[in-house]
C-alpha cells in the first residue's frame, strides 16, 4: 500500500472512537481503490457491491486486524489489504444472511437491504463477487517469509468456509424451531461470527510476522471477542429498537432462532458477555502496553448497544 501509515498516539486514556474513526478512514479508503468503481460493466452488480460495503458499518473486523499488528509491532500498511479482504467476506456473508432464503430481514444498517435495492439474484451475484474479490485482495498484500501467501489466503478460507462460516449459518438455519443445548448453541456462534472475528485479528498478527506464542496469544483474544460480541447480539436484539439496532430489532425471536437469553435469559447471558471479555483480556498480558487498541475494542464490544 505505499507509505507506512502513522497510528494515533496511544495516551493513558485509549480514545476508542477516534481510533475506530481512524481505522475506517483508512480502509474505506482501501475499500474504494480495490473494488471496481460503480460503472464498471456490468455496472448492477458492482454497484451492488459497492452499495452493501460502503453503507455505514462500523468496520471492526478491520479495526481488530489492525490493533492486532499494532500490538505485535506491525506496520498498518501492510495490514490494510487483509482488513479489507475480511471486511469484504464480512459483507458477503451479511448480503447472503438478508435474503429471504436466510433471514429474510428488510433492513442492515439503517438501510434496505441489498436484496430489496437490486433484487434477489443481483444480491447473490454481489455477495458472491464479494467472497472471489476478499482473496484477490489478500493475494495482493506482501509476503512475509513467517507467514506466505499460501497461508494467509489459506486462513481465509477456512474461516470462510464449510467448517466455520458456513458451517455455523447452517447449523443457525436448521436450529430455527428446535430445542437445542448450549453447547450446540455455542458451535453455531464460534462457527458463524467468532470465525471471521477470530482470523481478522490472527491476520493481523501475521502481517507483523508476530512469533507463534504472539499468535496462539492472538487467537485466544479473537476466540472469546467473537463469542463475547454475538452473545451481546443476542441480547441487543431482544432490548433494543430497530431505529437503534439499525435493522429489525426482535428478529431472533420471529425466526424461533436460539439465543443465549432465549436459553439462558438476560441476567446469564450479560454474564457469560463479561466472563468472555475477561478471558480475552487475560489473553493480551503479553502485549503490555501494546495490546491497548485490543484491550479497548473488547471493552467496546462488551458495552455496545448498537
Amino acid at each position: 500500500m505505499g507509505q507506512r501509515k502513522k497510528s494515533p498516539e496511544f495516551e493513558k486514556e485509549f480514545d476508542i472512537q477516534s481510533y475506530l474513526s481512524w481505522c475506517a478512514k483508512l480502509v474505506d479508503k482501501a475499500l474504494n481503490k480495490y473494488l471496481p468503481t460503480a460503472n464498471t460493466k456490468p455496472a448492477t452488480l458492482h454497484q451492488a457491491m459497492r452499495y452493501s460495503v460502503f453503507a455505514g458499518g462500523k468496520r471492526i473486523r478491520p479495526a481488530l486486524c489492525i490493533a492486532a499488528s499494532l500490538a505485535c509491532g506491525g506496520d498498518v500498511s501492510a495490514a490494510i489489504p487483509l482488513a479489507c479482504a475480511v471486511e469484504c467476506i464480512h459483507t458477503y456473508s451479511l448480503i447472503h444472511d438478508d435474503l429471504p432464503a436466510m433471514d429474510n430481514d428488510d433492513f442492515r444498517r439503517g438501510k434496505p437491504t441489498n436484496h430489496k435495492v437490486f433484487g434477489e439474484a443481483i444480491a447473490i451475484l454481489a455477495g458472491d463477487a464479494l467472497l472471489a474479490r476478499a482473496f484477490e485482495i489478500a493475494s495482493s498484500c506482501d509476503f512475509w517469509p513467517r507467514y506466505p501467501h499460501n497461508v494467509i489466503i489459506r486462513e481465509l478460507a477456512v474461516a470462510s468456509g464449510s467448517k466455520e462460516l458456513v458451517a455455523g449459518q447452517t447449523v443457525d438455519i436448521q436450529s430455527e424451531g428446535k430445542s437445542i443445548s448450549i453447547d450446540e448453541l455455542k458451535f453455531i456462534h464460534e462457527k458463524k461470527t467468532s470465525a471471521l472475528l477470530c482470523c481478522a485479528v490472527r491476520l493481523g498478527g501475521m502481517s507483523a510476522q508476530c512469533t507463534e506464542l504472539q499468535l496462539k496469544a492472538l487467537t485466544k483474544f479473537g476466540h472469546n471477542v467473537g463469542l463475547a460480541f454475538q452473545v451481546i447480539d443476542d441480547i441487543l436484539d431482544v432490548t433494543q429498537t430497530s431505529d437503534k439496532l439499525g435493522k429489525t430489532a426482535g428478529k431472533d425471536i420471529q425466526s424461533k432462532k436460539a439465543t443465549y437469553p432465549a436459553l439462558l435469559g438476560l441476567d446469564k447471558s450479560k454474564q457469560i458477555a463479561k466472563q468472555l471479555t475477561a478471558r480475552a483480556f487475560k489473553a493480551l498480558e503479553p502485549f503490555k502496553e501494546k495490546g491497548k487498541p485490543l484491550h479497548a475494542l473488547a471493552q467496546f464490544l462488551l458495552d455496545r448497544t448498537y
